[in-house]
């Protein structure tokens, strides 16, 4: 009994101790404007802003990959329709974020399902090659669209406004996208052991024994096909306003291969791994850039070796080496309690 009341009075401690410092975390995310403005150093928000927003389409793309197990290569399709949701009323005159947010929301919404209702008769493979294939549509599509740019891309002269605020504020732009990433983080982290989450994953290990229970799992597939859309229409109106550019390049297949690697290397199915896999690849691909001239081999090596490391990537690796570090008292020859 008394084992039973210290295992659960130590649980709690560390729950507890976990909340902090997540609460710590948050804090100090929110005040990194004020760091960055006191240090005189603008290029680390406009860095950090981008990996949140990437992050958030990560954190989208893995409610159908990491919980759903539909590995999507067209993800950047709907962060393309996010940023031209931006670009294309910005250029025609129209600069209220309100009207950009629903353009995005009910283009990436109406897409996603249309998209996802055929994409999903499919699984595996088959499923792969379609939503890359209706990615690259879409690609070729605003590849010819030459009254907003084509190939070029279009410019964005002024971001989107929310009253008397602008996105085109690099301060107001990060608090935004980091509000907006705390809540899909949260909401991830809630669905994970909801019914909702629940199907999804056991969809992802046997569809057929799942639908054997009475559950309409291309219904739950699809709804989670939409939401991720959505997210990720968001984050794409988020990335047009931080680089005050949309390019047909935002949807391409190179796009979708990133979002892939943060889900894969942060952690596949994990709340926060998204999360880590942005802050990783990204912070990894910009030291490496500015260290040695063949970045790329050492970045995908680094790749290689946390895809090899576990299902869960980087989650994995912290697990090991808190594992290590508990058991080294042990090793030392020092008492185990």
């Amino acid at each position: 009994m008394s084992k039973i009341f210290y295992r659960s009075k130590n649980a709690a401690f560390a729950q507890t101790k976990l909340g902090a410092i997540l609460l710590l975390l948050i804090l100090l995310a929110a005040c990194l404007p004020l760091f960055t403005q006191w240090g005189d150093a603008p290029f680390v928000l406009r860095f950090a802003s981008r990996v949140v927003i990437l992050a958030l389409a990560a954190t989208a793309l893995n409610l159908i990959m990491g919980f759903g197990g539909l590995v999507s290569f067209g993800q950047a399709l709907f962060l393309g329709l996010g940023a031209y949701g931006v670009a294309i009323p910005s250029h025609l005159g129209f600069e209220n974020g309100f009207l950009h947010l629903a353009l995005v929301m009910l283009a990436s919404g109406v897409v996603g399902a249309m998209t996802g209702m055929i994409a999903l008769r499919t699984s595996g493979l088959g499923f792969i090659m379609i939503s890359l294939a209706f990615a690259e549509m879409f690609y070729y599509l605003f590849v010819g669209m030459k009254n907003f740019g084509g190939d070029d891309g279009l410019s964005i002269l002024a971001g989107s406004r929310f009253f008397a605020a602008t996105l085109a504020n690099q301060t107001f732009l990060y608090l935004m996208a980091l509000a907006i990433l705390l809540v899909a983080l949260l909401a991830c982290h809630l669905l994970k052991n909801a019914r909702f989450g629940m199907v999804l994953r056991g969809a992802a290990m046997n569809k057929m024994r799942m639908a054997s229970l009475g559950y309409d799992v291309r219904r739950y597939q699809i709804l989670a096909y939409v939401i991720a859309a959505m997210v990720t229409g968001i984050a794409g109106m988020l990335y047009a306003n931080l680089m005050l550019y949309a390019a047909p390049s935002y949807l391409a297949w190179p796009m979708s291969g990133n979002l892939i690697m943060m889900v894969v290397i942060g952690g596949l199915g994990t709340s926060i791994g998204p999360l880590l896999g942005a802050i990783l690849l990204l912070l990894g691909e910009e030291i490496l850039q500015r260290t040695t001239e063949h970045w790329m081999f050492w970045l995908g090596a680094m790749i290689l070796a946390l895809a090899l490391s576990g299902k869960t990537g980087l989650i994995d690796v912290m697990t090991a080496w808190r594992a290590i570090w508990q058991k080294a008292p042990l090793r030392l020859g020092q008492p185990g309690k």
